[in-house]
């Protein structure tokens, strides 16, 4: 059974930089992808960016240029640091595996509140 936890999350101004960890634990397969998801009040859950077992990375075309993903295989640990923070990039904050039989695990979510 896979568990993500997050962390990372919390206020901060615009313009300002947060940096989102997600470890994964568990019986994890020797190749998965992970990602960030985001969910804000009445919106749907979107994609954030996204690394595959072979390290290629995916963004959002919104976060573009300000957002980073990356991993730490050893530790079973995906990053997000994100800079440049907008208005806009309020929400909660999702962690997601999918492992090699393209089975999905999610995190509890952190939230991200960026205000002045």
């Amino acid at each position: 059974h896979v568990q993500l936890v997050e962390s990372g999350g919390g206020l901060v101004q615009p313009g300002g930089s947060l940096r989102l960890s997600c470890a994964a634990s568990g019986i994890i397969s020797s190749n998965y992808g992970m990602g960030w998801y985001r969910q804000a009040p009445g919106k749907q859950r979107e994609l954030v960016a996204s690394i595959t077992s072979g390290g290629s990375t995916n963004y959002a075309d919104s976060v573009k240029g300000r957002f980073t993903i990356s991993r730490d295989k050893a530790k079973y640990t995906v990053y997000l640091q994100m800079n440049s923070l907008k208005h806009e990039d309020t929400a909660a904050y999702y962690c997601n595996l999918v492992d090699t039989w393209s089975r999905d695990y999610w995190g509890r979510g952190t939230q991200v509140t960026v205000s002045s």
